[in-house]
């Protein structure tokens, strides 16, 4: 079987690996309408679920992308990707409630640690150069189409079979991915530095770096907006279709139609990096976040409006959000201390999903201190506080003094 010899061929498998590996990313999310009423869950205990994805990637990726430094990271992507199976297997036949949830959404967290990542490791491990940033770049739209995957597969299957169908069939994407993996995968490994002489969770050598670190804390405060946003969307949405004349009538189902916006996330990512190639990384990061925490809270202002407006708004949203993903990650790569591409790459991913754990829960928060989802000053509250932490970003930039 011919293996992946090119960058665009071994992005191509990696991509694809990561979209089918992502079935069950959004499932919950997806559902809230669904769980919600349900389970009886309340707005932050929703929020904690959505949240405690993160947190179980947050706890799991220090080690699991630290190690790509010292083992080839095929073998860490494929023991995740089984994880990843489980969990979403497991909450369709054993998630009950809350508790349940929450254990089954931190496994599939871990699983992601092991598989985006070190993923986006073997890349860059393979690929040097112009090249690496502009793969880094369609990688980074693979989460996107990954995202608009999970979406479509529980929108459509929770209509059709129920909410444990879904979850049943979003296990065996990461089994397809391992099958992907094993077929076309090189299995060489060219990686240029001998294993660091620290200990695996020894990231003082990335911590010194201000560069690295820049966009590592504007990567923590991208995500707290984007999974913000992202997780409370099909909420958003059903909330601005109850408040139209009409129902939202003539449109497609709010999981559909987030499922649909997420995949503005694609061109966006690869946009925005080419821009940030010809103008300057911190130049083009600083201006995207501040543009799209300008749209944030118009967004929050405007579930009562026509929906049209509504639906314009949330796609522009969607892009001026992911715009300056792929830039930002590719700079921290960049900027990574020799021998320590793959801790750097773990301190990027441990401090920048703790914004993608942060995110949902204090937009969950933030709506049920202003009155709850069912009332339009809550989401004026959760889009205008979200607006207000992306104004860190470009003071991040500025702090850590990295070159235009």
């Amino acid at each position: 079987m011919p293996r992946a010899a090119t960058p665009i061929a071994l992005t191509a498998v990696l991509a694809v690996a990561q979209i089918f590996g992502m079935a069950g990313f959004a499932s919950f999310t997806a559902l809230m309408p669904v769980f919600m009423p349900e389970w009886a869950l309340s707005d932050s205990e929703a929020g904690w679920i959505s949240g405690v994805f993160y947190a179980g990637y947050l706890g799991a990726v220090p080690v699991l992308t630290s190690l790509t430094d010292r083992i080839q990271p095929r073998r860490i992507y494929i023991a995740a990707a089984l994880v990843t199976a489980l969990s979403s297997l497991g909450f369709a036949f054993a998630a009950e409630g809350f508790w349940t949830a929450l254990v089954f959404r931190a496994l599939a967290g871990i699983g992601l640690a092991g598989t985006y990542m070190p993923g986006l490791k073997l890349l860059t491990d393979h690929v040097h150069g112009t090249d690496q940033s502009r793969m880094v770049a369609f990688y980074t739209a693979g989460f996107s189409i990954g995202s608009a995957f999970s979406l479509a597969i529980a929108g459509s299957g929770e209509e059709a079979f129920g909410w444990r169908a879904v979850f049943a069939l979003a296990g065996l994407g990461p089994l397809i991915a391992v099958t992907i993996l094993a077929l076309f995968l090189p299995r060489e490994d060219p990686r240029p530095h001998p294993p660091p002489e620290t200990h695996v969770l020894d990231f003082r050598p990335v911590l010194r770096c201000r560069q690295a670190m820049a966009y590592v804390l504007a990567y923590t405060i991208h995500n707290f907006e984007v999974f913000a946003a992202r997780s409370w969307l099909v909420v958003y949405f059903v909330f601005a279709q109850s408040l139209q004349p009409d129902g939202g009538k003539g449109w497609w189902n709010a999981a559909t139609l987030a499922a649909a916006f997420t995949l503005l996330g694609v061109p966006s990512t690869i946009i925005g990096n080419e821009i940030a190639l010809r103008f300057g990384r911190t130049r083009t990061i600083a201006a995207i976040m501040l543009v799209s925490a300008a749209v944030c809270v118009t967004v929050g202002f405007a579930p009562a409006w026509p929906y049209a407006i509504v639906v314009a708004l949330v796609g522009l949203h969607m892009m001026t959000q992911i715009g300056e993903s792929a830039a930002v990650t590719a700079g921290a790569i960049a900027a990574a201390p020799a021998g320590y591409r793959g801790a750097t790459m773990a301190v990027h991913s441990t401090l920048g999903f703790s914004g993608s754990f942060l995110g949902p829960v204090a937009f969950g928060f933030a709506l049920e201190f202003a009155g709850g989802s069912q009332t339009a000053n809550a989401w004026i509250a959760a889009f205008a506080m979200t607006a207000l932490v992306m104004l860190l970003g470009p003071l991040a930039l500025r702090l850590g003094r990295t070159p235009a």
